[in-house]
């Protein structure tokens, strides 16, 4: 049981969890975008101000994915 445990705990170090980070990151930049919409239609200057700093924070958080995508290189936890 704790082999399958470690294997989980590494996948988010692996390639394939980075990518699935980078997936569920943008995924969620679809809410922001819906919220944008709706703060710009209700012009509500506070909740437009909310979503624009929500997607800085995803853009920053898809930067920083990349980054460490960079740095697995060949080292992948799960590639052999």
């Amino acid at each position: 049981m704790s082999g399958k445990l470690s294997q989980a705990k590494n996948f988010k170090k692996s390639k394939a969890g980075t990518y699935l980070s980078i997936g569920t990151t943008l995924f969620g930049a679809l809410g922001v975008l819906k919220q944008a919409r709706q703060a710009r239609t209700e012009q509500d200057t506070l909740r437009l101000l909310d979503a624009a700093v929500s997607g800085i924070a995803i853009v920053t958080g898809v930067a920083i994915l990349v980054r460490e995508l960079g740095r697995l290189g060949d080292d992948d936890v799960l590639a052999g």
